[in-house]
Order: structure tokens, then C-alpha cells, then sequence
């Protein structure tokens, strides 16, 4: 099941709050991007994010969930409609993530 854009606007919506959100399309999904660097994803209209360390300790109970087959596993963000939490769960996360590839 490929993700509805309006879902992604929803998210963005959420995640207003933030400068430097950004996201692309890839394959009926959205990969997103905070100050360029990957965050996470909208998988069959699913908000799911990379297990850091801090992600986890912010969503102890979250299930583990797979964006699609063959990928690594990442956190289901089921709290957002909440912005306040949204916004310090990203921000968090941050240092952690790593540098965004350079294309060549």
C-alpha cells in the first residue's frame, strides 16, 4: 500500500515547528529529511523514524516496525498529533543521525 500525500502533509503539518524539515518521494513513500539529514520515513501512512538511542528512550513502548521488506527495522511514532513531542523527538534525535551521503 503506497502512502497518501495528504498523510504526508498531515506530518509536515506536525512538524511545522522545525526548520530545515524536508522531504522526497521514493517508490509511493516519503523519506524525511531534518536539516539534511535522514529522520525517518511515511511507510503505508505510518510515521516511522530511525531507532536512536535517544528516539528510544523518548518512545520506550513504541513497536518496532519494517518501512518495507528487507529493510532495517525503525520506530512507529504513534503519538502525532502531538507537535510539542514531535518537535523534541526530532531535535533529539539529531546529533545522533549520521551525515547524509555527498551524490557525486
Amino acid at each position: 500500500m503506497a502512502s497518501s500525500k495528504e498523510y504526508l502533509d498531515f506530518i509536515l503539518e506536525q512538524l511545522s515547528e522545525l526548520d530545515g524539515i524536508t522531504w522526497r518521494p521514493m517508490m509511493s513513500e516519503y523519506i524525511i529529511y531534518y536539516q539534511g539529514k535522514i529522520v525517518g520515513g511515511i511507510y503505508d501512512d505510518r510515521f516511522l523514524v530511525k531507532p536512536t538511542n535517544s528516539a528510544k528512550n523518548m518512545m520506550p513502548n513504541t513497536d518496532v516496525e519494517l518501512p518495507y521488506e528487507g529493510a532495517k527495522e525503525m520506530l512507529l511514532v504513534s503519538d502525532v498529533d502531538n507537535k510539542e513531542f514531535l518537535r523534541k523527538l526530532i531535535e533529539s534525535m539529531y546529533e545522533e543521525l549520521p551525515a547524509s551521503k555527498k551524490k557525486r
